[in-house]
């Protein structure tokens, strides 16, 4: 998830621990363990961004990592406050709940996280967009009204508490969203009579009410859209080509082995008329909602030297294509209203 519900997490995390015993201090440390797992962004000073993209959200979003971590940053917290009102096993504790919550919400995004790190296996539920306000904005009021209330006040608690329900009220109707959803996806097919060999759906930016489809058949991908709010059955668009053989002669190189691990196997490759290939990462979706023609969001043009070593570069989507992000994000919410 974005920034600043990681340290909305955090703090509110860190009050439910200590906030009884030391105050707004719980919340300014559970808030600053809440962004700590997100400093692995600093790969990118030391590694090349393919590197770095591949190895975002592994050891610093792991079990392991919280539990080496926190009786660390808890021992450092404990000797800062030098004071009897919370022991360093309690530090201890409220870093391991705030950091260990942060991987646990990450999960539910597309990206998901190697919360079992060293073991390769990157668990995403695809439930939540990774910024999404019907989230964040009600859990940050009950967080801010606690805040600025006396630690001895029940009320504090209360509101802390209040947040964190809603807030995990909020991800379970998600899932049920996604369970309702990927429901109307599959009997679309069924009715079409569509042969796939796998379907996977996600929340469009910003919202749980539309929903992406992203369907593998044999010798590609098909896209598809639902909103809660449509009365039409779903539409799905024309076969996007996966050409993966047009990476034959560059398969065994490092980057694409990368970008292929990154992907998740959701990816197809593109070649314009001047013969430039690009690797499009399929699990970030589209930049606009016409399944047949918006741009995919996800790209990297796969530039060979003369030795036939390639180098990825990320770019941007093909703007020309949908009038630009204002266009692009204006028709998200007449699509949310529904078909």
């Amino acid at each position: 998830m974005d920034s600043l519900t990681q340290i909305v997490l955090g703090a509110a995390v860190g009050e439910a621990v200590l906030g009884k015993k030391v105050g707004n201090r719980a919340m300014l440390w559970g808030a600053v363990a809440g962004t700590i797992p997100d400093s692995d962004v600093l790969l990118r000073l030391i590694v090349d961004p393919v590197t770095a993209t591949e190895m975002h959200r592994g050891f610093s979003h792991s079990m392991l990592f919280s539990i080496l971590m926190a009786p660390i940053l808890g021992f450092v917290v404990h000797w800062i406050h030098r004071k009897r009102d919370a022991t360093r096993s309690g530090w201890g504790w409220l870093f391991f709940w705030a950091l260990v919550t942060h991987p646990l919400l990450d999960m539910h995004t597309t990206w998901g996280t190697q919360f079992f790190w060293p073991f390769e296996l990157r668990v995403a539920y695809k439930n939540i967009f990774v910024v999404d306000p019907f989230y964040t904005v009600p859990f940050l009021v009950c967080l801010l009204i606690a805040l600025f209330m006396k630690r001895t006040n029940p009320r504090r608690r209360y509101f802390n508490n209040l947040g964190l329900y809603i807030s995990s009220a909020y991800m379970v109707l998600t899932v049920v969203f996604k369970w309702l959803t990927y429901s109307e996806f599959k009997n679309g097919l069924n009715k079409e009579r569509v042969q796939y060999v796998e379907m996977d759906t996600r929340p469009t930016p910003f919202n749980a009410i539309l929903w992406n489809a992203q369907i593998e058949t044999k010798s590609g991908f098909r896209m598809a859209y639902y909103s809660l709010f449509d009365s039409q059955e779903v539409e799905f668009s024309e076969e996007f080509p996966k050409n993966h053989h047009l990476l034959d002669p560059y398969r065994d190189q490092k980057v694409i082995q990368q970008l292929i691990k990154i992907s998740g196997g959701w990816y197809m490759i593109e070649q314009d008329e001047a013969g430039r290939m690009f690797f499009v990462d399929l699990r970030f979706g589209q930049l606009g909602f016409d399944a047949d023609k918006s741009p995919f969001l996800w790209r990297f043009e796969l530039i060979p030297d003369a030795e036939g070593i390639i180098k990825a570069e990320k770019i941007g989507p093909d703007m020309t294509k949908v009038g630009g992000y204002g266009d692009a994000f204006g028709s998200l919410w007449d699509r949310i209203g529904g078909n």
